[in-house]
């Protein structure tokens, strides 16, 4: 038996690549887009490690070029479903009781496989199946991805290591149970590393789970399905069900093994679940944990003492980098009208000097959105915006899907702060502007409080930091994630553990160690060295 005490220092990030031409980064990557974009991969569904197809098909295309297939996958029904709790709770048996060393060991393998071996693979998927670039792939499923791998690790190492103290003639100890059924892991298209994570924090605590991925990611989120078999991880440890998300978790909030819920997509499906599962509250073992990242709309507010070429960069970035698809993506800007002149210019410049088009060219800094439903909606609050009074389309505007899902940076002025734009989630490069009066900036600051239902992330810039402190104040509850002279995206784990709350969300972070928390039962063990013998108290003697 291994009784050593193995210590899991703090990890250091993993660097993120240059890929600069004829690196071998870059050489590596590009032979790999290439093979990858001669494939049409067939994608299973995989329950107890073994391979199902109910011939029931769906299509995985590029975003960027939506007549190039790159994969059929087979979808679930209800009986798949249903095998997939049963082989879940199977694997769950010898799952918990694996001395947590041993997963922690897997889950170590794995972050090395990725750095190694996986990370030209799932960052090629990573592009070519959700149209990032080769950068927006890198530091997503590659580095972050590795990131929550290592990092999980040494925060689980602290939380076993949280133990009572000990008192006269008895023993205190604490032992952190897995919870006692399965997790159902419910994953976004924008990120691979989250579709990862969502999976990964709870069967690292040694839970098993059933995995809903997205479609828009189902090419990247099946390459690491084979890098988790191959780091040594157990069959129905985690099981892959692509199909419907109603039916799934219509099914799996049904069966009394239900034992949590790791979610990130819209705020209207997390509640969809939370309802289900409190009808059901009486058929489960215990009450499940709802872990859910949702909604945003994500702000900047800018003081009259902001640096505008710090603003413009900001707003620039933290608004159309990966199309604006983050949960983080600034998506409305209060800004003084002294400002507002001279951040448009210097945003309009940068506009004009990138370009938007395939993942395959490395000089394309805008490529697509996700899938026509995505381009839809976003080009109706363009449209909106066109027929508005009190608004106006200051940059971008067009929309063009003849061959991909392309959608301009667009910038929207308004002169309504409860404008459609200022208050509904959009998810895609639009950002709506609010120029304020220069000394309004304390009611300015309340309506950004009070204008959105969400409460993700949010960033401050400002050169008097008395100000910034103040608005900080003002705006604590706004964001779960705050930035001062930032743009609102880029959390980095270990750093910045994310997540917010109000419609955005239960705010549990990931990337930090109150998520791996929840995926646990503590129990405490009091063990008395000498029993007592005589029940009366000392005065009674």
């Amino acid at each position: 038996m291994n009784n050593s005490l193995i210590q899991f220092a703090t990890p250091a990030n993993e660097p993120v690549k240059t890929y600069l031409a004829g690196s071998p980064e870059r050489v590596e990557l590009e032979k790999e887009l290439e093979r990858q974009s001669k494939l049409v991969v067939d994608i299973p569904i995989i329950i107890g490690g073994k391979e199902i197809r109910t011939g029931d098909t769906g299509k995985v295309t590029c975003p960027h070029d939506h007549k190039h297939v790159l994969a059929t996958y087979h979808k679930v029904g209800k009986k798949e479903v249903e095998m997939a709790v049963e082989a879940a709770m199977k694997a769950w048996k010898e799952w918990s009781e694996t001395p947590w060393t041993t997963r922690a060991a897997i889950v170590m393998k794995m972050a090395e496989l990725l750095a190694t071996k996986y990370r030209p693979i799932l960052n090629a998927a990573t592009m070519l199946g959700q149209s990032k670039n080769i950068y927006q792939a890198e530091i997503d499923s590659a580095c972050e991805s590795i990131d929550f791998f290592r990092y999980n690790v040494h925060f689980a190492s602290k939380i076993y290591a949280m133990q009572p103290k000990n008192g006269a003639m008895h023993l205190n100890y604490m032992e952190y149970r897995p919870l006692e059924g399965f997790v159902l892991a419910v994953t976004p298209f924008n990120f691979t590393s989250i579709g990862s994570n969502l999976c990964m924090t709870p069967v690292l605590m040694g839970n098993v789970a059933l995995w809903k991925p997205s479609t828009g990611a189902l090419l990247s989120n099946y390459y690491l399905m084979q890098l988790y078999k191959e780091a040594g991880l157990p069959d129905g440890v985690v099981n892959f069900l692509p199909g419907s998300g109603a039916l799934i978790g219509e099914v799996a909030t049904q069966s009394k093994y239900f034992a949590g819920l790791h979610f990130t997509g819209s705020t209207s499906t997390f509640n969809a679940l939370w309802r289900q599962a409190g009808q059901n509250l009486g058929e489960y073992l215990n009450y499940p944990r709802l872990v859910g990242e949702t909604g945003g709309k994500d702000f900047i507010f800018v003081h009259p003492s902001a640096d505008p070429k710090a603003v413009a960069t900001a707003a620039f970035c933290g608004a159309f980098e990966f199309q604006g698809q983050k949960c983080s993506a600034a998506s409305r800007m209060y800004i003084p009208k002294s400002l507002w002149k001279e951040v448009l210019a210097d945003i309009k410049k940068m506009a004009k000097e990138v370009k938007m088009g395939d993942v395959m060219d490395p000089q394309n800094f805008i490529n697509a959105v996700i899938d026509e439903v995505s381009f839809d909606k976003i080009k109706s609050y363009i449209d909106f915006a066109e027929k508005a009074k009190d608004a106006k389309i200051v940059m971008g505007g067009k929309c063009d899907k003849k061959k991909g899902w392309f959608v301009e940076p667009t910038i929207i002025e308004t002169t309504n702060p409860h404008f459609k734009s200022m208050e509904e989630e959009i998810f895609g490069p639009v950002l709506t502007v609010y120029p304020y009066d220069d000394d309004k900036v304390e009611e300015t600051a309340k309506l950004c409080d009070t204008t959105s239902p969400y409460g993700l992330t949010g960033a401050v810039f400002g050169r008097d930091r008395m100000a910034v402190e103040d608005l900080t104040n003002m705006l604590s509850y706004a964001a779960g994630n705050f930035y001062i002279n930032d743009k609102p995206t880029g959390a980095v784990v270990g750093m910045q553990p994310f997540g917010g709350a109000r419609a955005s969300g239960t705010n549990d972070k990931a990337g930090g160690k109150f998520n791996l928390i929840r995926w646990i039962i503590p129990r405490v063990i009091k063990e008395t060295l000498v029993s007592p013998t005589d029940y009366r108290y000392s005065y009674m003697k």
